[in-house]
């Protein structure tokens, strides 16, 4: 089985340690990271996003008040080449402004509210203090956290921010987010995954997956970007393609209330030396369920609760 090269030099790194009679040297940052991807990891969705506006300020303070494992974001280009944390392509949703997000400079997205929105919608959560938030960017994230916290960002939408990937992996570098075991890359398309590696091969990767029933056969699951074939049909050397270039995969398990995986698909991707992660679960008896089926992390948009049943 061939293993992405981050997780072979820690595997080696491991075993020569335990052979040797005497350590002769510390395990990085970056192998404790992936390293502890074999624990069950926590993963804020958003930020604390059920208890806050996602993706703000406020959201990622409460999230990492609680201790969680990881504040999982979203990045996208400003039209004047800014990397700002925001999910949707739109910004109709969770702003006071309309329209494609990359189609503004960063100055007038600082401009808009995005957190009124979340007071409007939940209204027994509503808090002043999040009125007229601002969004966010990364770099302000990382001077509010620095190496204090752990990231797990995805590149969203790389057909449309053209030079996503180069802005980001310079963002990191610059941040000595890499090295010091601080961030995970994800993202949907595979292409964009691998021009990070092209650009800096130590950055971690994850690859996310969407299985869903067949346009043409409702009773046939497939994956959303091709990226594998469908769970029933998933092979260990489909696992392993994906191991060569990532560390771990992050999955749904339902799909209109119907599972699409089961704890077979978790066990045998971990057999191929891909730790799961599954997206994005809310409610305790379920996050209980995939504890029960072995899965390696979790993101919610309710770290609070999976802390609680921890």
């Amino acid at each position: 089985m061939q293993r992405h090269p981050l997780i072979a030099a820690v595997s080696l790194g491991l075993f020569a340690g335990a052979a040797a009679s005497t350590a002769t040297a510390e395990t990085t940052p970056l192998e404790q990271q992936l390293k502890d991807l074999e624990s069950f990891q926590v993963i804020a969705h958003r930020g604390a996003s059920g208890h806050a506006p996602e993706s703000t300020m406020a959201a990622y303070e409460l999230a990492h008040e609680w201790g969680v494992d990881y504040l999982e974001l979203d990045v996208q280009l400003t039209s004047d080449g800014e990397l700002v944390i925001f999910h949707d392509d739109a910004i109709d949703r969770t702003s006071d402004g309309e329209g494609k997000i990359n189609d503004y400079t960063l100055e007038e997205l600082m401009a808009l509210d995005t957190g009124t929105w979340f007071n409007e919608a939940n209204a027994e959560k509503a808090d002043a203090a999040f009125e007229g938030a601002q969004i966010l960017t990364l770099e302000a994230l990382f001077e509010r956290f620095g190496h204090d916290a752990r990231y797990y960002i995805e590149t969203k939408s790389p057909q449309l921010n053209p030079g996503l990937e180069e802005a980001l992996v310079e963002t990191l570098e610059k941040h000595e987010m890499i090295e010091n075991g601080r961030v995970l890359v994800q993202s949907f398309e595979q292409d964009s995954l691998l021009k990070v590696r092209e650009l800096n091969e130590r950055v971690p990767l994850i690859q996310l997956v969407w299985y869903s029933p067949s346009e043409e056969d409702n009773d046939r699951l497939v994956e959303w970007t091709g990226v594998t074939p469908g769970p029933a049909e998933i092979t260990d050397e489909d696992f392993q393609a994906i191991a060569e270039y990532a560390v771990g995969i992050g999955t749904n398990v339902t799909y209109n209330g119907e599972d699409v995986i089961n704890a077979s698909f978790i066990r045998q991707a971990q057999e191929n030396g891909l730790p799961v992660h599954v997206y994005t679960i809310n409610e305790t008896d379920e996050m209980k369920r995939l504890q029960d089926w072995g899965v390696n992390g979790l993101f919610t948009d309710y770290a609070d609760r999976l802390l609680d049943i921890l």
